[in-house]
């Protein structure tokens, strides 16, 4: 822009020496070399540059939604399994913890049948039976149930399972569009943040909180009292 610019300055002035005899054209000329010359340096003070913004978002394309959902744990057997191990234990306890916490009414347990290892699922349920009984959760709130297992192929689990209230989003792997042929619109592509939006939804312990806040519990007043006191006559933390 400032070379043409310079360019027709300097044909306006060359127009001008040569013009010295006074002659209309080359005065109209003149004229007309000045006022495009001032034309181009307002066009080169007003041009701006914009960037568009990205008008999608991951969170809505794949929002967190409460829905009702299925709880599950999958209890591997061996076929010379005779007991579940303290680790299995412990899990089927953390099972039933969020069972309990859970206002679901009954847990499934589905038990295989038909398969190599048929024996000894039947003999664990037993066992996970009592498990969750001594966890908390109440005889007549556990429902056996079985299922039909190929006698080929891996071992078949028992499957623990209870319905409820939980936050979930969409299932993420979709593709709609072809990553090499929108590339220029600078937005991100469809299943973008769909992993995180999953991991966010499944750490929600209480998915009533996406709803509204909870209840404040009431205070302590004794602890609050100590700790003005403290306050007042300079001790410490430390000391409670």
């Amino acid at each position: 822009m400032a070379i043409e610019t310079q360019k027709i300055f300097a044909e306006g002035q060359d127009v001008m020496i040569r013009g010295a005899t006074g002659s209309r054209p080359r005065r109209a000329i003149t004229a007309a070399a000045l006022a495009v010359s001032a034309m181009l340096v307002t066009a080169c003070g007003n041009s701006q540059l914009t960037t568009g913004s990205i008008p999608d978002d991951y969170r809505t394309r794949h929002p967190i939604v409460l829905a009702e959902g299925e709880y599950t744990l999958d209890v591997p057997v061996a076929p010379g399994d005779v007991r579940l191990s303290s680790g299995m234990k412990d899990t089927v306890r953390g099972f039933a913890q969020n069972f309990t916490a859970s206002p679901a009414g009954v847990v499934r347990m589905q038990v295989p049948y038909g398969s190599y290892n048929a024996a000894a699922a039947q003999h664990l349920a037993g066992d996970i039976r009592r498990t969750l009984a001594d966890a908390g959760i109440k005889p007549h709130k556990i429902l056996m149930t079985s299922y039909a297992a190929s006698p080929n192929g891996d071992a078949a689990p028992i499957r623990l399972a209870f319905a409820t209230t939980k936050a979930m989003t969409s299932p993420c792997g979709e593709w709609p569009a072809d990553l090499s042929n929108d590339t220029f619109g600078n937005r991100n592509w469809y299943n973008f943040g769909c992993a995180s939006q999953n991991n966010l939804a499944a750490q929600i312990a209480n998915p009533t909180d996406l709803i509204a806040p909870r209840g404040m519990t009431p205070i302590d007043a004794t602890q609050r009292a100590k700790v003005i006191s403290d306050y007042r006559t300079g001790g410490t933390s430390s000391d409670q």
